[in-house]
């Protein structure tokens, strides 16, 4: 049976915050959930965006690696008041998303957070204006580069879907005069970390294997 320990009650709060959202976007989403050094929970989650969401709470899970139902964890996390929390069920199969290498990261730029806030409030404004027939806006709209940062020898196009992810998600915070958003990557990821929590995303499509 897998279980959550956590450091203190605000970092299990934080992670039940982080889960809500998730919810919220996608009711039938799954969290995954990695025991990481220094007494630390790193949580996944894979948006509607195609990009994926992470954050990193003080605390353990058992066993090191496993995925749960996201209403199942959050149900938990709002019953449970205790230190030890049951997750729910295991459902491994179901998380199907490659996530990103732990080095090898460049630190590219940080950015005040009311710039990327700004971007992605027009970027909603014009999805309004443009939904698809699903209810949702095209991929051509969401793969449109919307920022393009250079440093350490790199430069990296953030696409719309990343600030859409990052809005829906509750991440970008009040953007105040202080807060910055930075934004680093490898040869293959990009990677924006935001007051409460990150985005991260293939910086190019995989090719398709041969047949």
């Amino acid at each position: 049976m897998p279980e959550l320990e956590f450091a203190d009650r605000a970092e299990r709060d934080d992670l039940g915050a982080f889960v809500a959202r998730a919810v919220r976007l996608d009711a039938t989403s799954v969290v995954r959930l990695r025991d990481r050094e220094g007494g630390r929970i790193e949580s996944w989650v894979a948006t509607p965006f195609d990009v994926l969401a992470t954050r990193t709470v003080l605390g353990a899970v058992e066993p090191a690696d496993v995925t749960v139902s996201g209403s199942e964890l959050l149900a938990a996390l709002s019953v449970s008041r205790g230190e030890r929390v049951d997750p729910g069920r295991v459902l491994d199969l179901q998380w199907r998303s490659a996530l990103p290498p732990q080095a090898h990261w460049q630190v590219v730029e940080s950015l005040p957070a009311k710039i990327v806030n700004d971007l992605a409030d027009r970027g909603l404004a014009v999805a309004r204006e443009n939904v698809g027939p699903q209810g949702t806006p095209p991929a051509s709209l969401l793969d449109q580069t919307v920022l393009t940062v250079t440093g350490d020898g790199l430069e990296v196009k953030i696409p719309l879907r990343c600030l859409f992810a990052m809005s829906g998600m509750g991440f970008l915070g009040t953007g105040s005069a202080d807060e910055q958003v930075r934004v680093t990557a490898t040869d293959a990821w990009l990677r924006i970390d935001a007051r409460f929590g990150a985005v991260v995303r293939r910086r190019h499509a995989l090719l398709p294997l041969l047949v």
